[in-house]
Order: structure tokens, then sequence, then C-alpha cells
């Protein structure tokens, strides 16, 4: 693998406030999963990652999914390649967000931006099995994320 990376890729999580975001990205860049809550107000993780024989640098950035930082997040958003857009597979008010509040926000500060769409926490479901019986979606769970990045 090269020591530099030859391009950059601006990813941006955003979702509800406590559906798994920081975990996530925290589990991809460090392999380790976070025992402890903290709200995030804003943070930035960086890995390079090898697609077709090239290295990247992936800049993740993550944001708050709660209303006081409304106004701040969207400064987040610009110069973003593309978002991954968090919601809980335990709570149904944090998929109900993703088409009220998620979608137009990112709709309206940046429009044509590819969205990845992924449910977090479905070792809490008690219907573990229910992804299986919907053909389409494709379940990938934090840890298979943290061993994948392992393997970088």
């Amino acid at each position: 693998m090269a020591s530099s990376a030859s391009r950059f890729i601006k990813c941006v999580t955003v979702g509800d406030g406590a559906v798994g975001k920081t975990c996530m990205l925290i589990c991809y860049t460090s392999n380790k999963f976070p025992t402890d809550y903290i709200p995030t107000v804003f943070d930035n993780f960086s890995a390079n990652v090898v697609v077709e024989g090239t290295t990247v640098n992936l800049g993740l950035w993550d944001t708050a999914g709660q209303e006081d930082y409304n106004r701040l997040r969207p400064l987040s958003y610009r110069g973003a390649d593309v978002f991954v857009l968090a919601f809980s597979l335990v709570s149904r008010a944090s998929y109900e967000n993703v088409l009220k509040k998620w979608i137009p926000e990112l709709q309206h500060y940046a429009p044509g931006v590819p969205v990845v769409l992924v449910g977090t926490k479905l070792d809490l479901r008690e219907d573990k099995h229910y992804l299986a019986d919907h053909p389409g979606l494709l379940p990938v769970s934090t840890a298979q994320v943290a061993r994948s990045s392992a393997n970088r």
C-alpha cells in the first residue's frame, strides 16, 4: 500500500442523536467498540483505504443529531462527496426522521450528493431475522465493519 493517499473523499454522517453514528465511526477507524455514550458536537476521523489498488484518504465527519445543532450542522456539508444517513433499528422515530427531517435537509444543503442509508443497532432488535426476510436489504453489523477495517 502506498504511504500517501492520491485522493480524498469527504464522508459526512448524519442522523438523530444516539443512533450510533459515533460508535460506527470509532469501530471502523480503531477496531474498538466504545462502551460509553458521549453526545457528539462535531468530530473528525480519518482512514486510508485501498480502492482498486489506489490509496484513498477517507475523511469521516461525525455530526450532532440533536436539534440544538440544526444551524451548525449544515456547515459540515460543504464539499461532501457522500453522506451516511444513520437511523436506529430499535427507534421508529429515528427511522421516521429519515424522510421527515434528514432527506429534506440534505437535499436543501447538498443537492445531488449521494446518500447511503445505514440502520444501526441490529444486535439490539428482538427480530434479528427481519432483514433476511426482505430481499434487497444487506445487513452489515458494526462488528463486521470493524473486522473489515482491521484488514486494510
